[in-house]
């Protein structure tokens, strides 16, 4: 009976981090082992309650793959959806502050662990899993709940939301070096506990990045006018009547 009580508990933490927005429909939960482990409690105990998800209809198990947030019927009604600017202007915002607070927090551990990342960035080696892991980091390092939510929360958008995940591959791919400099100068200004040196370098980072998006943005525009012209001259063009009166 305990065994039972405590597998509802966790359904319904598991279901209020859905609802709070930290696993947005479409994104994968944890593996089973960090639940078990956030959770306090046994791996068939997290089975049990990823079971009573499922008959929910809040979670979908995919085979090899894991376990992902569906979306409810009233989330299907008002979902809202964010352009890549709007999330980078919002991340901007708020992780400006993050990179201010952090700096007067973050702990020697921390700044190793950020060191690692960008050493993982510089070698190539899964440079997105280190982008997002540095980024977490720093949140972590505010000691502010509610500030790595809302981080977890864009990284959550960003993963989710196909738009957004098209325009930031596009242009982070074509920007490493960049970026790694900018991260680079973030980590700088935190291990100098330099808060507006931190805000200004995060601050900087998301503004090439905006940028990067818009210039994207435009180039995709252009292409799209010069094939809807090409379009319209095949369509109108006079060449064949010319090319006939002159033989």
């Amino acid at each position: 009976m305990k065994n039972r009580r405590m597998f509802w508990k966790i359904v319904e933490k598991i279901e209020a981090l859905i609802d709070s927005g930290l696993y947005p429909p479409g994104s994968r939960l944890p593996p089973e082992r960090e639940l078990a482990e956030s959770f306090n409690v046994s791996r068939p105990t997290i089975r049990e309650a990823i079971i009573a998800l499922e008959v929910r209809q809040r979670v979908e198990v995919k085979t090899s793959s894991g376990v992902y947030v569906l979306e409810t019927e009233s989330e299907k009604q008002n979902a809202i959806e964010v352009s890549p600017f709007e999330l980078t202007q919002a991340r901007a915002l708020v992780e400006g502050e993050a990179a201010a607070l952090a700096a007067l927090s973050i702990t020697e551990e921390e700044l190793k662990q950020l060191e690692e990342t960008l050493e993982a960035m510089e070698s190539s080696e899964e440079p997105e899993k280190a982008d997002r892991e540095f980024h977490l980091i720093i949140s972590r390092a505010t000691r502010n709940n509610a500030i790595l939510l809302a981080v977890k929360q864009f990284w959550s958008l960003r993963d989710s939301q196909p738009n957004i995940k098209q325009a930031y591959s596009s242009v982070c791919s074509q920007s490493d070096n960049d970026r790694l400099e900018e991260h680079r100068a973030i980590y700088l200004a935190l291990k100098a506990r330099n808060t507006q040196g931190a805000r200004a370098a995060m601050h900087y980072h998301f503004n090439r990045l905006i940028n990067s998006l818009f210039a994207m943005s435009e180039a995709r525009a252009l292409e799209e006018v010069r094939k809807q012209s090409n379009q319209t001259r095949d369509l109108y063009s006079l060449n064949h009547l010319v090319e006939v009166n002159a033989k």
